[in-house]
């Protein structure tokens, strides 16, 4: 099994920042990417950041050039930087992990309890 575990989040003002950060444990194969993603109420869950375990980044467009996500391999943990914070980045997000034997193997996508970020004007 795989578990995840989150930290960071939290409040802030608008321009300020956040770091979230998220370690995985138990069987994950080589093949995996980590990410996070933001829901807001009546809204559907949405991709903020993504990063492979070959260290390939994918951002929503409206994060790019405020957030990064970075992550140690070894450690299996992932880190999103979030700098100047907006009132629209307010939601709870989401520490995924998709992993796979092989590529010719179906994906299994695991999730964290998530955390709130509240970014206030």
């Amino acid at each position: 099994q795989v578990q995840l575990v989150e930290s960071g989040g939290g409040s802030a003002q608008t321009g300020g920042s956040l770091r979230l950060s998220c370690a995985a444990s138990g069987t994950i194969f080589t093949i995996n990417t980590m990410g996070y993603y933001r829901q807001v109420p009546g809204h559907e869950r949405e991709l903020v950041a993504t990063i492979t375990s070959r260290g390939a980044t994918n951002y929503d467009d409206s994060v790019k050039g405020r957030f990064t996500i970075s992550r140690a391999v070894a450690e299996n943990t992932v880190y999103l930087r979030m700098n100047d914070l907006r009132p629209d980045d307010t939601g709870v997000y989401s520490c995924n992990l998709r992993t796979q034997r092989s590529p010719w193997d179906p994906s299994n996508d695991y999730w964290g309890q998530g955390t709130q970020v509240t970014v206030s004007s």
